[in-house]
């Protein structure tokens, strides 16, 4: 699949790609122990950043994609490289003032509101169960299923108190007009600290991609059709074809409270259009909805919460600065996340219910649902010991036993 300027970076090996896809989400991971922020959450005032000249943007028509392995880093880079700057389009959590200027340290020198219709924003890419299911991606946007959540979404049905089926959460909306972000305009040696953060690079491609600018007042509805003279700006692709960690759907996972909260206060703060922070707004989150799935979380946290608390301190100690780990702890960091999904969809999942979106549970199903996970978890174990079923489901449980 892609774009309509098809993006032309080499998808690099496998092996690193995968564990260093991991590790860059393990980084967000222990902000589950956290207490998620809400709209109301104060922060700290940023001084205002200027808009892009159309100089700037013009000057990108002949920009290329960039080689992840062999950027500037901030203690070596030149002065040479410090005259360089790279356009880079955010529309996760980088939105947020509290992320890009806080967290990564990244001062933006202008930026510019966008509208990007061959992209569409989703949240396939999978973070801890529970707790953080989910982060933001994005996906090539085709004109056969333009809107960010499925056409054939089924709509949530009604339940009166005696009807005891978990029923998942409908989206309460869908957006059609392509991906609304923010091009920032920063130094190429703090775009080598971006990717840094954003996981050292390896799982992800640099591509160039059209961006439309907004109309300038937020008020203004977002266009379906942009006729505002495209530039080209960069940004970190995690294309369906890389080896990281797969969903077996991608479109059915929930971010957490924490995270959505980031993009709507961040989609605030960048005065992005009211339209689209509507739609933001209107997103579901996960949240727990019975007091299996709170002990599944309580459970689960303190299973691999300490795994993951480790792997992150080795990471700070051994990697470089461009967030590149040795070997050892890039393998160490893709069995981590696998074990961690491998126990919730073998185990967790059938026992304590949901991790990845929001059902409404009916009365008495928390009592049923925890007996199936049991029968179907002694059902496993007695085929492990006794050698029947299939191989390729005995496969499947041996990874995570």
């Amino acid at each position: 699949m892609h774009p309509a300027t098809s993006p032309t970076a080499e998808t690099v090996e496998a092996s690193p790609s995968q564990a260093t896809a991991s590790t860059g989400r393990l980084r967000n991971l222990l902000l589950s122990l956290t207490p998620h922020p809400t709209q109301n959450t104060s922060y700290t005032s940023y001084p205002p950043i200027p808009t892009t000249s159309p100089e700037r943007l013009a000057a990108t028509a002949n920009d290329k994609p960039l080689d992840l392995y062999n950027l500037p880093c901030r203690s070596s880079s030149t002065s040479n490289d410090e005259k360089k700057t790279v356009l880079y389009l955010a529309y996760g959590s980088n939105l947020a003032h509290s992320t890009f200027e806080g967290s990564r340290g990244i001062r933006p020198l202008s930026q510019i509101n966008v509208q990007v219709p061959s992209l569409r924003l989703t949240f396939d890419l999978p973070g801890i169960p529970y707790s953080e299911p989910c982060f933001a991606n994005t996906g090539i946007r085709h004109p056969s299923h333009p809107s960010q959540a499925p056409e054939s979404e089924p709509q949530e049905q009604q339940t009166n108190s005696n009807d005891d089926s978990a029923t998942p959460t409908a989206e309460p909306s869908s957006w059609t007009k392509g991906l609304i972000g923010v091009v920032y305009e920063v130094t190429l040696a703090d775009y080598t600290h971006i990717i840094a953060t954003e996981g050292g690079g390896s799982a992800y491609n640099d591509i160039l991609i059209p961006c439309h600018p907004l109309p300038p007042s937020p008020t203004d509805p977002v266009p379906s059709i942009p006729l505002s003279v495209p530039f080209m700006a960069h940004t970190l692709f995690c294309p369906p074809s890389s080896p990281r960690i797969h969903r077996p759907d991608p479109d059915h996972a929930q971010a957490s409270p924490r995270y959505l909260a980031l993009l709507t206060v961040g989609a605030k703060e960048r005065d992005l259009p009211l339209e689209y922070r509507r739609f933001l707004e209107s997103l579901q989150p996960y949240t727990p909805t019975s007091q299996k799935q709170e002990l599944g979380r309580f459970i689960f946290l303190m299973m691999w919460g300490p795994f993951v608390a480790i792997v992150l301190a080795l990471q700070k100690m051994f990697q470089d600065e461009r967030g590149r780990s040795p070997k050892w702890l890039v393998w160490a960091s893709g069995a981590l996340f696998e074990g961690m999904w491998g126990s919730y969809d073998n185990i967790f999942l059938g026992i304590f219910g949901e991790g990845e979106r929001t059902v409404k549970t009916g009365k008495g199903e928390d009592a049923r649902r925890v007996a199936r996970g049991w029968a179907e978890w002694r059902r496993k174990s007695r085929m492990l010991r006794l050698g029947d079923g299939d191989e390729k489901e005995k496969a499947g449980m041996l990874s995570v036993v």
